[in-house]
């Protein structure tokens, strides 16, 4: 039985258990099997409530998913499996079940670049953020970012003048928050793509902006922090792009502006220190050119992060790598050898350790 829509949606739908849980589930069996046996009552390890969940689901909402998917041309549903599913973010350890993407789909495989900061960022650097977006989005690079005020929304509209643009949601895509970011958000339909990890009913709530956060980073290869407190959400995602083996850029300002203090911790903490848009363009792809990133991307992509995400930011035996990571301790040795010499683990005594922004 081939697995449809509908399998992928019941166990996105399936409440009581988390995102990692459902990927482990997910290296049992696809979805359709995964279904077969909860019917039967033979998913071993899993409760009765999932079991149900997923033998019986809730058809209603998910033919409400599969209306509003069907409501529009430029609607999509895109499944973990699916070939259109971007390469950038089924890399991270925990990439979404299904997507949610209303807009142009080939945005959504970039090459992403994230650029994110403060709601109450300075007029300075909205302009700044709106003009970089723009010089950005000139070289092909698709601008990421969270819909949000302030640098979020001044991304998208820089990166609108020139190319494509991906607004990643904290709630369902037949919601928009902020509600005044409503035109934005269809200019950014047509010229680009929203995305959602949530139902299009779900609204926004303060657990799913994380989430989003997550892959914002995940389906960039860059994340750029134009200007962000010491508390802002912005050093969350900045994080997550570092434990995603990504490359972090933050951009410097005034030590008496409280709205920089994230950004001067973020330097601190390894990211690069960047003034113009072309050190980011230079850092990421030499050659400036953002339409070799994917087919670079499969070369290098993998196994290596999953050894990468072995590495930790302490002292880490090789044996442990070697057992973190389930290959062979040959490849191991080879490869952490590669990521040394890419200046992204360092060996230390007792073993090697994970650079920041490595």
């Amino acid at each position: 039985m081939a697995d449809s829509l509908f399998d992928w949606l019941a166990l996105l739908l399936a409440k009581g258990m988390g995102l990692k849980g459902k990927l482990k589930l997910l290296q049992l069996a696809p979805p359709s099997v995964l279904r077969r046996w909860a019917i039967a009552g033979d998913l071993t390890g899993v409760s009765t409530r999932i079991q149900q969940q997923l033998a019986t689901p809730d058809k209603r909402a998910i033919q409400q998913c599969l209306d509003w998917c069907e409501s529009a041309a430029d609607r999509h549903l895109v499944t973990l499996t699916d070939e259109r599913y971007p390469f950038a973010l089924k890399q991270i350890t925990d990439p979404p079940l299904v997507l949610f993407v209303e807009g142009l789909l080939n945005a959504i495989n970039g090459p992403g670049l994230a650029v994110v900061g403060s709601r109450r960022a300075s007029v300075t650097t909205k302009e700044l953020t709106a003009e970089w977006s723009r010089q950005l989005a000139a070289e092909g690079w698709v601008i990421v970012s969270g819909l949000a005020e302030g640098v979020d929304a001044c991304a998208h509209r820089g990166a609108l003048e020139a190319g494509l643009t991906v607004a990643v949601t904290g709630c369902g895509l037949a919601q928009c928050y902020p509600k005044r970011h409503y035109e934005l958000s269809q200019q950014i339909r047509t010229k680009g793509a929203l995305v959602s990890p949530f139902p299009p009913w779900e609204k926004p709530k303060r657990a799913y902006f994380p989430q989003r956060n997550r892959i914002v980073s995940g389906l960039s290869y860059g994340t750029v922090v134009m200007e962000a407190g010491l508390k802002s959400g912005s050093l969350i995602t900045a994080r997550l792009a570092s434990e995603q083996g990504r490359e972090v850029f933050a951009v410097p300002g005034s030590v008496a502006h409280p709205e920089a203090a994230g950004c001067h911790f973020l330097i601190q903490q390894g990211a690069k220190l960047v003034t113009e848009p072309v050190h980011i363009s230079e850092e990421l792809l030499p050659m400036g050119q953002p339409q070799a990133i994917e087919a670079a991307a499969v070369e290098t992509e993998l196994p290596l992060p999953k050894l990468l995400d072995s590495v930790g930011y302490e002292a880490t035996a090789v044996d442990v790598v070697v057992a973190r990571s389930d290959l062979p301790v040959e490849e191991v040795l080879e490869q952490l050898l590669m990521l040394e010499l890419e200046g992204r683990v360092a060996q230390v005594p007792g073993g090697y350790v994970r650079l920041r922004g490595g």
